[in-house]
């Protein structure tokens, strides 16, 4: 699948907003723990993946009723679902100038992910959490995402690397009161 970006100025996958917050000083705070002892970028990009995947719960997992959006809320509260992981983790990115794309899944519900730029061509990640069956990696040899969709099901990657959250997402996000309003008000489409 080729991915297109939704703008060619890369500064935009390195810019904050609403819910890629990464001037707040949880994300820096996190970023700057993060970079301590890395020799470089990459490893940088890989442990901010890990710390993403394997210390942010899942809410639907953990059963965590709280409904986080905003990367640093997701930081600090260690809770969110695969859209606000994402936010999370492009946030840390961002934080230390890794340009980082927003992009999406169509499961039966749309599922968030991340792409990151690194030598040239974007490498999709999934911070989503590991589970039985769920094993996503860091990887620029090839992906190792939480899912691949079933073309046979209407299942599809969406190519499209945004550089802001796509309107549908935050709207679920920010209307959804808790967890189970937000299982039923999960974007379908984008």
């Amino acid at each position: 699948m080729q991915l297109i970006q939704e703008t060619p100025d890369l500064s935009a996958y390195l810019a904050a907003d609403e819910a890629i917050d990464h001037h707040h000083p949880v994300v820096r705070e996190t970023a700057a723990r993060l970079a301590v002892g890395v020799a470089d970028s990459y490893e940088y990009a890989r442990a901010a993946f890990e710390f993403v995947r394997d210390t942010v719960a899942h809410s639907q997992d953990s059963g965590d009723l709280r409904v986080t959006w905003r990367a640093s809320d997701v930081l600090e509260q260690r809770t969110g679902i695969c859209y606000a992981k994402a936010h999370a983790l492009a946030a840390l990115l961002r934080a230390e100038d890794i340009p980082t794309a927003l992009c999406y899944q169509d499961l039966g519900v749309v599922h968030g992910l991340v792409a990151v730029r690194f030598h040239g061509a974007w490498h999709r990640q999934d911070p989503r959490g590991n589970k039985p069956g769920v094993d996503a990696r860091f990887s620029l040899d090839g992906e190792r995402l939480a899912f691949t969709p079933d073309p046979g099901a209407g299942e599809k990657d969406h190519p499209v690397l945004y550089a802001a959250p796509h309107p549908a997402v935050l709207a679920a996000l920010r209307a959804a009161p808790d967890s189970p309003h937000l299982w039923r008000a999960l974007p379908t489409t984008l």
